[in-house]
């Protein structure tokens, strides 16, 4: 009998994260209980509607939550349309009519209920601005001692040269809202991050996407034909011809945390001024004086090295069979 993971998908649908959930939906190991969705790639309506797509096309029975529509003390940011497409989903347009409806509860409150529910069982892979796990924490400070960790793609420490993709040193989930973030980063439960200096090591090429297309049957056409507007931003802006895994390594860092390597130590977040939203972390062992406001922080995992063909086999296996 395999073990299988209890997650909440704390989301912003986005491309990427579309394409996170159908791995995550895909594989045997994971027991989703809800969807909960959080302004950052685009408004929260927006993301929300595009959640509640996937989940209808995925043929899912869970929860979708309504998260955070602005960030925990900043106005919501304008998105990034040119990034994922003008509606977060790349070239592709859901039907006018959907059958799935949102849950009434907000998501902090889905997300504190599961938690209740399954206490040390669920794990919170949350690939999003971080709002609604900082709004969970204030609401029921207690369940950070009763999930069973947080897995998040967010944060960027300047390991082979990735230090930021929305400032030299922020990367973007972080920098849509710094605030919530340090609080996660500051409250007792086990967090691991999967920041960019893993995310942007994992590229899937043009015929990579293809290959998937070809292959992996209607899971893997949605796939390539949901990634293209995406491949085309990365073209555009940095000249790869494919795009960066990013969100779903937070889900297969789940299900194969051998294929990283980690390192710990507190994680603090720079929140205002010239460094707003960088995530710094003190290595445990880092000799120095002391440094309070780590020393008094819980250890954090920080994701540095990455197999990338391991990561790049287990997903594309994941469709192709």
């Amino acid at each position: 009998m395999t073990h299988r993971h209890k997650v909440i998908f704390d989301t912003d649908p986005g491309v990427d994260d579309a394409m996170a959930l159908y791995f995550l939906t895909r594989r045997p190991e994971f027991d989703l209980l809800a969807v909960t969705t959080v302004q950052g790639n685009l408004d929260v309506e927006t993301v929300t509607r595009n959640a509640l797509w996937l989940t209808e096309r995925l043929g899912l029975d869970v929860p979708v939550a309504r998260g955070a529509a602005t960030p925990l003390v900043r106005p919501a940011g304008p998105g990034v349309p040119h990034v994922h497409g003008p509606g977060g989903r790349g070239d592709l347009t859901p039907p006018a009519h959907l059958a799935r409806t949102v849950d009434p509860r907000p998501a902090w409150q889905v997300i504190v209920d599961l938690v209740r529910a399954h206490p040390h069982e669920v794990t919170v892979i949350a690939i999003g601005p971080l709002t609604n796990l900082a709004l969970a924490l204030r609401h029921d400070p207690a369940i950070a001692g009763l999930v069973a960790g947080i897995s998040l793609m967010g944060g960027a420490f300047g390991t082979h040269g990735h230090s930021g993709n929305v400032s030299p040193v922020a990367e973007a989930n972080i920098l849509s809202d710094p605030e919530a973030a340090d609080l996660v980063m500051t409250a007792p439960w086990k967090v691991t991050l999967l920041g960019l200096d893993v995310t942007q090591q994992v590229v899937m090429d043009a015929a990579y996407l293809d290959r998937l297309e070809e292959r992996g049957g209607q899971d893997g056409a949605f796939l390539r034909a949901v990634s293209r507007f995406y491949q085309g931003f990365h073209e555009h802006s940095r000249g790869l011809a494919g795009i960066f895994a990013h969100d779903s390594l937070a889900v297969i860092q789940v299900l194969a945390p051998h294929l990283f390597t980690l390192r710990h130590g507190p994680v603090r977040v720079v929140c205002g001024g010239l460094a707003d939203g960088q995530t710094i972390q003190k290595p445990a062992g880092l000799p120095g004086p002391p440094a309070p406001a780590w020393d008094d922080a819980p250890s954090r995992a920080v994701a540095v090295d990455v197999d990338v063909a391991g990561v790049l086999a287990l997903y594309a296996e994941t469709f192709i069979a």
